[in-house]
């Protein structure tokens, strides 16, 4: 059906128009020069503009014939999405040779968000013409930026490559968002692949690895309108998923009105490409989902910088195609133009970027080695709570520490930034009281990217530089030893596996819940006993939950335990010609007390059983 004015048009030119739905255009191609010469012949004939009105596909949704300025818009359901184009772009003719695009097109090409709107024209017998599209910038006024090409042949238009045009311009708009679209969370689909055998690296259960992605999903702020589960013997080399999934997900998106496709692994920046030039989404992996998360949650400044790190190296090799400006038409000579020198640019600018970031994080360390070593001078031993994320590490240095100012959440990756408090471990009863210096770590998930790993590697040493690692399991996820793998993989990327640890199996009173009928159950010390025998299975440590304080005093027990059956109680005495020794001495142990003879110093001194070697030629029998 050929819309628009129609009156006192013959029917033959109907038909000829008509007709124009019977035409497909190569996917990344503007028009073909078939269609532009029969579109021309019909301007022609009736001194009108005609429009067609494509798909990404290709396919021809709608013809319009309008009068010399103008011609309807096309009668089809536009996207709401601000930080998206319609999916739709507008190939018009103009009755005069001149083919610069008019206020009304440009208008239109704003209020429709086409993917490009181009004009065609006659000159001298052959076919001319420019297009324009949305730069995804802002403008002072609110409004997005338009860019487009002087008037050219056709044959030079179609080399433009609008596959990669599109994917640029949404990947633009969805990082500079009008402030009335934040209102509206993104709409998300969700797409994970079942590998069979020896391909599931991860062993975990697909379906339990996609509901993971939901929580961080939610955690983004997005809205999942729909998930996709895939069985495959391997990944596809183009898509990541199969061509027929693919093919689903798009329509699937028209449908459900997504923004957003979400894939739960980390594909490659071709995968990405493609699929976003398959299902006009905009396509994200898990990697990129944590790292937008870890932007939301980072508070201090170490904690933006390591971000930002991560993020630059994880985006550098994903930046592709032309560029925005489009100048580059062929790889002649003659037909090179900023394009490809813009993107050369902006490696350059991230390479240097990247660079400035490793020096002020280089500069953070050596603060914090400052601070670890000074904190060594107070002889107060240390330990790092580690664990995957949501186990409930900051609620449990809250209530170790008598405070509730470490922020708590249900929601993955609550806390990024480290925080360091000071813990009693006596009981309030008791005297000679023992102190140790607790740091809440960022918690650890399943497939964590070595983008994230290398990046926070300031952080992390906070990890590797303490004398005890407290394991803190999630007791109520029924694959909480598959948790437990995740964390260990990531402590053996950063060496320190071989720490000695304290499993910590964390909010029992979840698993004590009557479901919402009565009260939950009080445990018992027999049913404590059975839990820890059942969980930590030859693995030192204890059955707490951390939320309502019960097995606290269990935990600090067994802290108190580690310390003092690591650390020797020595009396030793240092012949005055290995003064140097003392020195040492002061940097590694605790001084109870010195006095002197004529053999040498006198000292009585805790020390950590793997620094007394040096010392033990030293020992006094009492």
């Amino acid at each position: 059906m050929v819309h628009g004015e129609l009156q006192n048009i013959k029917s033959d030119l109907i038909e000829k128009m008509d007709s124009f739905y019977d035409y497909v255009v190569p996917a990344g191609q503007l028009i073909t020069v078939e269609l532009a010469e029969k579109m021309l012949a019909v301007t022609e004939v009736l001194g009108r503009e005609v429009a067609v009105y494509l798909n990404r596909q290709g396919k021809v949704v709608q013809v319009s014939v309008g009068d010399n300025a103008t011609v309807d818009l096309p009668e089809i359901r536009q996207r709401t999405s601000n930080n998206r184009l319609s999916g739709i772009r507008c190939v018009h003719t103009h009755p005069s040779s001149d083919t610069r695009l008019s206020a009304p097109d440009l208008s239109s090409l704003r209020s429709m968000r086409f993917d490009v709107m181009a004009a065609l024209g006659l000159k001298d017998g052959k076919i001319y013409g420019s297009m324009a599209f949305l730069s995804g910038e802002l403008t002072e006024t609110g409004s997005y930026a338009l860019q487009g090409t002087n008037e050219l042949p056709l044959k030079q238009l179609n080399k433009f490559d609008l596959v990669q045009l599109v994917v640029a311009i949404n990947r633009e708009l969805g990082r500079n968002q009008l402030i009335e679209t934040e209102e509206r969370p993104e709409k998300a689909i969700l797409a994970g692949v079942a590998f069979s055998g020896l391909n599931n690296k991860w062993q975990w259960d697909p379906e339990e690895s996609l509901k993971e992605l939901k929580g961080l999903t939610e955690t983004a702020g997005a809205e999942i309108v729909g998930t996709i589960m895939q069985k495959k013997d391997k990944p596809d080399n183009a898509y990541f998923l199969g061509k027929g999934k693919v093919d689903e997900i798009a329509m699937a998106a028209q449908n459900l009105e997504a923004d957003l496709l979400i894939i739960d692994d980390e594909i490659s920046p071709s995968q990405q490409r493609n699929l976003e030039a398959a299902t006009g989404l905009r396509v994200i992996d898990r990697t990129a989902l944590i790292l937008d998360i870890f932007a939301q949650r980072a508070r201090s400044s170490a904690g933006k910088l390591q971000v930002e790190l991560a993020q630059l190296k994880y985006n550098l090799p994903r930046i592709g195609g032309q560029g925005l400006v489009l100048s580059r038409l062929g790889g002649g000579i003659g037909t090179r133009g900023p394009g490809e020198t813009k993107l050369e640019l902006d490696r350059r600018k991230i390479h240097g970027r990247i660079h400035d970031l490793e020096e002020q994080l280089d500069k953070l360390k050596k603060q914090r080695k400052l601070h670890r070593s000074q904190r060594k001078e107070s002889r107060i031993p240390t330990a790092a709570l580690v664990g995957y994320t949501n186990a409930g590490k900051s609620t449990l240095l809250n209530a170790l520490s008598n405070t509730a100012d470490v922020l708590v959440e249900d929601k993955l990756f609550a806390t990024l930034d480290p925080t360091t408090r000071i813990v009693e471990l006596n009981e309030p009863d008791e005297k000679n009281s023992q102190q140790l210096l607790l740091t809440d770590t960022v918690g650890f998930i399943q497939k964590l990217p070595h983008t994230l790993v290398n990046a926070f590697e300031a952080t992390l040493e906070e990890t590797v530089e303490a004398d005890l690692l407290i394991h803190v399991v999630d007791a109520s996820n029924e694959n909480y030893e598959l948790q437990i793998k995740a964390v260990m993989e990531v402590l053996k990327e950063i060496q320190a596996d071989d720490k000695p640890s304290i499993f910590v199996f964390n909010k029992v009173d979840k698993m004590m819940d009557t479901g919402g009928v009565g009260t939950p159950l009080e445990m018992t010390d027999e049913m404590r006993e059975h839990m820890a025998h059942r969980m930590l299975q030859d693995r030192e440590g204890v059955v707490i939950s951390a939320k309502s304080q019960n097995g606290l005093s269990e935990l600090r027990a067994e802290i108190r335990k580690f310390f003092s059956q690591s650390r020797l109680h020595l009396t030793l005495c240092i012949p005055y010609s290995d003064g140097a020794m003392v020195t040492k001495l002061h940097e590694v142990a605790i001084i109870n007390k010195t006095d002197y003879n004529g053999e040498g110093t006198l000292l009585e001194v805790e020390i950590p059983s793997s620094d007394s070697a040096p010392f033990m030629k030293y020992v006094v029998n009492d």
